[in-house]
Order: C-alpha cells, then structure tokens, then sequence
C-alpha cells in the first residue's frame, strides 16, 4: 500500500513538471509579420478565426504561418484561405525527376 503511494506521487509530480515544459516551435524560421505589414489582399482572403497579429513567411516554400494560442500549447499553423487552400507568397516547386 505504501509503495502505491510513492509510486502515484511520483508519477503526478513527473506529470505536473512536464505541464511546465516549453516546447520551441522548431523549424519555424522566417520573416516575422505584423498585422499592419500584410498585403491587403492576404486578409481579405484569409480564413476566419486565424490570428493576424503574428504571422511569419518560410524562406523554404514562401507559405504564410500564423501563431496559434491555444490553451495549453503556442504554436504556428499553417495560413489558409477560405477555400481551406494554403496561402503562399509563391507557387510551390514542382517536381521534376532527373534523368
């Protein structure tokens, strides 16, 4: 009985601290935009609910991301319009195989 004890301690403290951890976003390096630094066609286009106020460019695809604050976690969420499409500053690359 007294080693369950222990071993539910335990385990909620471990639990807990995890809860306290920040998680980077990795990978989401790029020029970051304000809300008054968007083209005006990009908001007219984009979707509803998304936050405007912090939203970057990937230099690899030039698709546009926007910063998510949910109630547990921050993260970045890819732009999309409202077609559900992706918003991108350029048309993505197609794949030619070499021969």
């Amino acid at each position: 009985m007294k080693t369950a004890r222990i071993v539910a301690a335990t385990t909620m403290a471990l639990l807990l601290g995890a809860c306290n951890m920040a998680v980077p976003s990795e990978g989401m390096e790029g020029r970051t935009l304000s809300a008054d630094e968007l083209p005006e066609g990009l908001i007219a286009n984009a979707a509803p609910n998304q936050n405007l106020d912090t939203v970057i460019i990937q230099p690899e695809n030039g698709c546009y991301w926007y910063q998510y604050r949910g109630p547990v976690e921050t993260t970045y969420l890819p732009l999309r319009a409202k077609n559900g499409q992706p918003i991108c500053a350029r048309a993505p690359e197609t794949f030619s195989p070499s021969i």
